[in-house]
Order: C-alpha cells, then structure tokens, then sequence
C-alpha cells in the first residue's frame, strides 16, 4: 500500500464535504433531497477518487487497480459518514445488550448474560467520538438536535430501537452509552423459559393484569424491568385500549399491533435549541387520561409524573402499571412519596400515604442474581399508617413458607377468577 495514501479520518472528510455541496446544490435548484443510494453512490465515487490521487498510474497512464487495503478503508469511511462506523459491529452483535464509548479508549460492553468484556477503541481521538455523535444525531434523530458545550447531552432512539446517551464538557472525555431492546422476549411464558420467574408466578402475575390490579415493576438499572413490563403488557386482552408514556420509546408496543390493535404511545420531548416546546412525562400523563383509556401504562416513573399517575390509578384507570428504580419493594414506597413532593402540590404526607395505599396494588421486584434476571419478592400493598405504607410480602425467591399465602382474601377470589388457584394455606384477613 502506498505509504501517503489517505487515511480513514481524511477520506471521510472529503466525503461529508462532497454531500454538503450536493445538497446545497440540490437546494438551489429546487431538487429534492437525495436518496440514501444516491449518498451511497455519491460517496463511493468521492472515496474512490480519493484514494486513486494517491497511487501512481500503470504501465499505460490508467489508475492502478484499487489495493484490499484501500478498499477497506472506503467502507470505513462511508461507515463513518452515512453509518456509525466502527460502531455498527457492535450493534449488528446480538449477544451485545449495553455499549459503554468514553473517547479513544477500549470500549467497554455488556452481554445479554450480563457478562462484561473489553473491546477495541471505534475511534481515534475525542473530537472524532464528537463528530460521530453529531452524525448520529443529524441522520437518525426524529428531530433537530444540537450536540455542543452549550448542549452538552443528547438522548435518542435509534432506527432499531436502542436507546442512544452521549454527554460532552461535562466528562473527562466525551462519552456514549447505547442500551439496546430485545423486543421479541415479550411473554410471560418466554420470561419463564430463561429462568425470570417460575411458573406459579407467572401465571399469578397474569392474573393479576387480567384482574385489573394496579402494579409497579421495581428494581435497578438493567434488572429487567422493561423487559417484564413489555411482558405483563402482553397479557392485556386486545379489546382494551393502552396509552404508554415514556421518556423514550423502549416499550416498543407497536411491535404487537395484532395484540394491541387500539392503542397511543406518548414520548416526552425537550425543549428546542429555542428552549421552548418542552413536554414533561407530568404533562403526558394528563394528556393520556383524556385519551380514554382503559390503561395507562408508564414506562419509568422518575419525577412529578408520580402524582397524576396515583390520581389515575385511583380513579378508576386500574390495571394500570410502570416501572420504578429501587433497591427493594420496601424502598418503592418512599420514592413515590419523594416523587409527588417534586411535583410541588403541598398535599401532606399522610394524605399521599393513603393515595399510594388505594392507588397500588402490588409492587414486583426484579435484580440480577448469579448472572441472570430474577423476580426476588412481590409484595401487595394492604393500608396506609400515617407516614408508613402497610405490604405484605406475598411472594420470596427464596422463602421457606409455601409462596402466595399471605394474600388477602379478596385478593385471592379476584385472582382465582382469572385463573390463579387460591393457595391452600392461605390466610385469611
């Protein structure tokens, strides 16, 4: 290979620039925008051209025939410009659940076994980390943007449904994180098969939804909630209609249209480069409830959201459900509590107390245990007492008590008519 040949950041450079021109031309002209094969095409000729200044003529004046080398090094640059590089490997993987990209360093990644392993660097410098980050965000984004000092923090979906995190100036160097979403694991059933949960607690949990009970899925950060909640969605009957809030689609509840046939799905949205047109999960959560429901399921609960979300449960919306991080199903409740204050309505503690009480029916904790994601207790929520919420631990991983027979009674005959079989031992209060 010719020593001075082009490399991969300057053939990139060139390409990008070759575009920008394009569309401006095109613009001018009143054209329309070129197709992705159009860019492709557009790009490879500017590539080849490239590389072929950089290698002397044959025996008859004609460019030499390009070299294996060259040729990789204009698949990597096109990558870099209409793709995301040396990170589409990564995400083409599907053992890779998590990708962790701090600048030039080895990139770190996390397998669906939830086993962690060290990778090459997909970039050389950080400002090439930036630009790829800017690439991602014009090409791939549902809207404008920016990714800079004064916009330090970009939050995106990307085409396959992952979901994309990058921050700049405020790190060390800047850094993306990407979490990808495996929408097929989305039964009860299939849960079980990868050891989630037994099956008893999978046909309780069923039950439950069928039942209409309220529930809230708990648990730390790549636990499993997402993935349960799709799963307990699931288990809805077709004729119901659904409205998810999320702060970004990773629910994924278009992907079971047949299932759900009637149903909206409501993102929040960040204010513009303006700083205006923001929409709050707190504000999705009152635009859903006049979106008649029968429904209303929330992705992550993190915020004021909390609030109008209990006055829904409450009011008639049950069988309702979300998602919430805690470390344990105890710790769920003063979390909530801690929500509704940042929502700054001034209602005692007491009385949210027994808002939380009436609103919440069970709350289902998962964590990882041995590599693998496991449901570790459910409890049902019995009464408020004054500052304190009253549970009943009626499920444990590892309890030495037959499971489900603390349930309430009431609980229990609701849960038998959609197909749960009233424990033996149960007690009765």
């Amino acid at each position: 290979m010719n020593s001075s040949a082009p490399t991969i950041p300057e053939v990139a450079r060139a390409i990008a620039s070759a575009l920008a021109d394009d569309r401006v031309r095109r613009h001018n002209e009143d054209q329309l925008p070129p197709t992705i094969d159009e860019e492709r095409q557009m790009a490879r000729l500017t590539a080849a051209g490239v590389m072929a200044r950089s290698r002397p003529l044959d025996a008859w004046g004609f460019d030499a025939i390009p070299e294996v080398n060259d040729r990789q090094i204009i698949d990597e640059a096109i990558a870099q410009v209409l793709g995301l590089g040396r990170l589409e490997p990564l995400l083409e993987d599907e053992d890779i659940s998590d990708i962790h990209v701090r600048g030039n360093h080895p990139v770190w990644i996390k397998t669906r076994t939830g086993q962690r392993r060290e990778c090459p660097p997909i970039v050389q410098s950080d400002s090439e980390l930036v630009d790829l980050i800017r690439r991602i965000a014009s090409r791939m984004g549902h809207r404008e943007q920016r990714f800079d000092p004064a916009h330090p923090e970009l939050n995106l979906q990307l085409p396959d449904g992952s979901r994309l995190f990058a921050a700049m100036e405020i790190s060390a160097h800047p850094t993306l994180v990407i979490r990808r979403h495996r929408f097929e694991f989305s039964a009860l059933s299939e849960l079980v098969e990868k050891r989630m949960m037994d099956p008893e607690v999978a046909r309780f949990l069923a039950a439950a939804v069928r039942s209409r009970r309220n529930i809230i899925v708990a648990g730390g950060t790549g636990s499993g909630k997402t993935t349960l909640l799709r799963a307990l969605i699931n288990e809805i009957g077709p004729h119901e209609r659904i409205v998810t809030i999320e702060d970004a689609y990773e629910l994924g509840i278009e992907h079971f249209q047949s299932a759900h046939p009637d149903h909206d799905a409501l993102q929040a949205r960040a204010a513009n480069i303006e700083g205006h047109g923001e929409i709050s999960m707190a504000d999705l959560t009152r635009m859903a409830l006049r979106m008649d429901p029968d429904r209303v399921v929330v992705g992550e609960v993190r915020g004021g959201e909390a609030f109008p979300m209990l006055l829904a449960m409450s009011q008639g919306n049950n069988g309702s459900m979300c998602t919430l991080h805690a470390d344990s199903a105890r710790s769920v409740f003063p979390k909530l509590l801690a929500y509704v204050s940042m929502a700054s309505t001034g209602v005692p503690t007491e009385t949210v107390n027994l808002l939380i009480a009436s609103a919440i029916h069970f709350v289902v904790h998962v964590e990882v245990r041995d590599n693998a994601r496991r449901i570790t207790s459910i409890h049902e929520v019995v009464d408020a007492d004054g500052t304190s919420i009253v549970s009943n631990e009626v499920y444990a991983i590892h309890s030495s008590t037959p499971q489900f027979v603390a349930l309430r009674s009431a609980t229990a005959i609701q849960l038998e008519e959609h197909g749960f079989p009233r424990p033996r031992e149960l007690s009765w209060s």
